[in-house]
């Protein structure tokens, strides 16, 4: 049996009490997906996907993609399943990174009655019969209101988080890079201490620093990192509190540089806020230097993969929610609360992955609409405008020439002449 990195007996016990407690369904799962322990009604026991005939495998690519979006996103993740169920993840942590994860779901967020016409009909499309045999699978699924969502997700997070803790210091401090980190900042205090005069902080290195961390040098980053934690640990050492204020303002900076340099603002500045209160938590100096070097490695690896990211999910949820409400005024902002993003944030990525703006596509999705309605000579051109969510008629006619080419009368003639012949 393959060695576990992470303490199953507690993480065992967070589920068991995460679901006692909330009344929703908890599921333990290694990182590939395969669950260990169910406590509630989870994914295991949901026939959901079956009723539309659907592989639960993926369910399980669903989840998978969860929690990789959960270590993106500073340890926690709201997300959909296939069928349109809401679930929400924290990732439990190893030697190398995430080794298993707790799963919260599934659940719905809005009135079943909704959720059926919505969901089940419009987007996953089920026969009648489908949709009877899902109705039925979702009387055991519980209601959720979209505000206690996020409470709920902030809850486990913080409870994974404390299990976290509480089985990885003594694993890290025994690792051989725990050795190594230490290693390199005595190293570099000796030098300190042969000097005739106790040197002033070397404000040079910071600035260096944050260079390799703009340039996305992490060997570079990481050398020069433990150089400065050896240069605060050499003056201040003795104040346990002036170090960690020191190495605080140390980690703002590289925050902001990381933003500067292609970091989501609003993920980056979120994880700062949160590592303001847990740096206050540590009590020795070891597990706070090997702390801090995990920290700017995270956000080396944001600025690494950010532009590789994939966020199938999110701009599905995006594409159907726009196919089912052009009708009506959608904007950006909106859109992104539905996804939990922020409008900036789902502005890049929608860019990234449709390769066209978020407006861009809107005005495509309503064009091709009006394509459908100009075909009815009967409809006024103001009635097809208001249909397609433009209340100003000159202005539809605008957009409409510059995604199809031409004026709405002139595809209205057109297809009418290719028609007659």
């Amino acid at each position: 049996m393959e060695y576990e990195q992470f303490d199953r007996r507690l993480a065992r016990e967070c589920a068991k009490a995460f679901s006692q407690s909330t009344g929703l369904g908890c599921t333990l799962s290694d990182k590939t997906g395969r669950a260990f322990d169910e406590y509630g009604y989870g994914c295991e026991s949901c026939g959901m996907c079956a009723t539309a005939g659907a592989s639960h495998d993926r369910c399980v690519q669903a989840h998978i993609y969860g929690m990789t979006e959960a270590e993106r996103f500073g340890g926690k993740y709201i997300y959909f399943c296939p069928m349109g169920l809401t679930c929400f993840v924290s990732p439990i942590l190893g030697e190398g990174g995430a080794e298993a994860k707790i799963t919260v779901g599934p659940f719905i967020m809005v009135e079943k009655q909704d959720f059926i016409a919505c969901e089940l009909t419009e987007n996953v499309r089920l026969t009648e019969a489908q949709k009877q045999a899902a109705v039925q699978v979702l009387e055991n699924i519980p209601f959720v209101p979209t505000e206690r969502v996020t409470q709920l997700s902030v809850l486990l997070f913080m409870a994974v988080g404390f299990m976290n803790n509480v089985s990885a210091e003594n694993r890290m401090m025994e690792s051989g890079h725990s050795e190594e980190l230490q290693g390199q900042i005595t190293s570099y205090i000796l030098e300190l201490k042969q000097e005739e005069a106790p040197p002033p902080y070397p404000f040079e290195k910071e600035h260096v620093l944050l260079q390799c961390v703009a340039r996305k040098d992490r060997d570079g980053a990481r050398r020069l990192l433990n150089e400065l934690l050896g240069a605060i640990l050499f003056v201040d050492g003795g104040d346990m509190e002036l170090v960690k204020s020191r190495l605080y303002e140390l980690l703002v900076l590289i925050s902001r540089t990381a933003i500067e340099n292609g970091a989501d603002a609003e993920h980056t500045m979120r994880l700062s806020h949160e590592y303001r209160y847990r740096i206050g938590a540590f009590t020795t100096i070891d597990s706070l230097c090997l702390w801090l070097a995990g920290v700017v490695n995270h956000f080396m690896d944001d600025l690494f993969r950010f532009s590789d990211a994939k966020h199938a999910n999110i701009i599905h949820r995006c594409t159907q929610y726009i196919s089912a409400n052009y009708k009506e005024r959608i904007t950006l902002e909106d859109t992104a609360r539905m996804v939990y993003l922020s409008p900036a944030y789902l502005s890049r990525i929608f860019k990234q992955e449709t390769g066209v703006t978020f407006n861009e596509y809107l005005n495509r999705v309503r064009v091709n609409k009006a394509k459908e309605l100009l075909r009815r000579r009967e409809l006024r051109m103001t009635d097809i405008s208001l249909a397609v969510g433009y209340e100003d008629q000159s202005y539809f006619t605008k957009v409409f020439k510059r995604v199809a080419g031409m004026l709405p009368r002139e595809y209205r003639e057109k297809i009418l002449v290719s028609r007659k012949d």
